[in-house]
């Protein structure tokens, strides 16, 4: 589909969807539902400064960090929002121990929304960009009334959706439906989220690597082998590569989108299990590079097709460019 002229994310969304036959239209209801909270979230994070809500909320979420007071404003954005729509069963939130429940009051859809509602929170105060992360299941249990865990706990090839919203010196939307990348960069004079990257692709191979090197001593060799690597001068094949780190993995993320390499955040010493969420940052993310022709893996098998096991499961990340993961897990065999 070649669009012509202004095209807005909910035009797209509706066009789109007349390419797969038997859609309902839901699937791109809970899409245009969750660009309203992005846009409400945006609104309090452009004038953060100008308001009492920069800086700590004064509590600490499941896994025992600090939340910031935007976290907080985020978190139930999304979830008053989304609640009300009749498309979901259930929801979950990386700021929640347990899933979201969606009140008796409201009708009980087919869909299950998964979200990271402020991610990189520890860059809010230094006006770094920040980002919402978000993932679309269908539901696996019964067809009416509450959803349950077991919804959650799906594998992220069973992904129908997913995306970010990054709010930083612009405002943009990436998403994936299953039918490519696409991002949308949203114009506060209108209130609309405007298509400006269609159908984005990743670069096969580039020239960034992502990863904090402040917990170098806490890697394994291959790990510190492989970055040594990278920085290492070889003109055939563009080394040294940039290091780059934001600290953030939507903006660490959206960079390596665009312009190719990888991000990495490993397992160490410290957390042998890996420290990124699976179901709130890995799976979403790992949908969507796929889609724009990359990868994403642990460092022995496809994000997309780990069984989770709990809510809040962690798992270390290799994702970006297909020849630098590959190239990376070479170091590691």
């Amino acid at each position: 589909m070649k669009p012509s002229g202004v095209m807005t994310i909910e035009r797209y969304i509706l066009e789109a969807e007349h390419k797969f036959p038997g859609a309902t239209g839901k699937l791109s209801a809970v899409l245009q539902d969750l660009t309203l909270a992005f846009k409400i979230i945006h609104r309090e994070v452009s004038k953060a400064g100008l308001v009492n809500i920069l800086g700590v909320a004064g509590k600490e979420n499941v896994h025992g960090e600090e939340v910031k007071k935007l976290d907080v404003f985020a978190d139930e954005v999304i979830a008053i929002t989304m609640e009300n729509t009749g498309h979901l069963c259930v929801m979950a939130s990386e700021e929640n121990e347990d899933v979201i429940h969606i009140s008796e009051k409201y009708p009980k859809g087919k869909y299950v929304l998964l979200y990271d509602p402020l991610d990189g929170s520890s860059n809010i105060d230094a006006n770094a960009s920040i980002g919402t992360i978000f993932s679309i299941y269908k539901r696996v249990t019964q067809t009416e009334g509450k959803g349950t865990l077991e919804d959650c706990l799906q594998p992220g090839f069973q992904q129908v959706g997913a995306g970010y919203c990054v709010y930083g010196s612009s405002t943009m939307l990436v998403y994936t439906a299953g039918d490519g990348v696409h991002g949308f960069t949203l114009d506060p004079s209108i209130g609309e989220f405007l298509l400006s990257h269609e159908n984005i692709r990743i670069p096969q191979r580039g020239t960034y690597y992502s990863v904090n090197e402040g917990n170098r001593r806490y890697w394994d060799d291959s790990i510190k082998n492989y970055v040594d690597f990278l920085q290492e001068e070889d003109k055939a094949s563009k080394r040294p590569y940039k290091s780059r780190y934001i600290g953030s993995l939507v903006a660490d993320f959206h960079r390596t989108l665009l312009y190719g390499g990888i991000f990495m955040y490993p397992a160490d010493s410290r957390a042998p299990h890996g420290k990124l969420r699976l179901l709130y940052e890995a799976n979403p993310m790992a949908m969507l590079v796929e889609q724009a022709g990359g990868v994403a893996t642990d460092g022995q098998k496809r994000i997309l097709d780990i069984q989770p096991t709990t809510l809040h499961q962690r798992i270390p990340l290799y994702i970006g460019s297909y020849d630098d993961v590959q190239q990376c897990m070479s170091f590691k065999s």
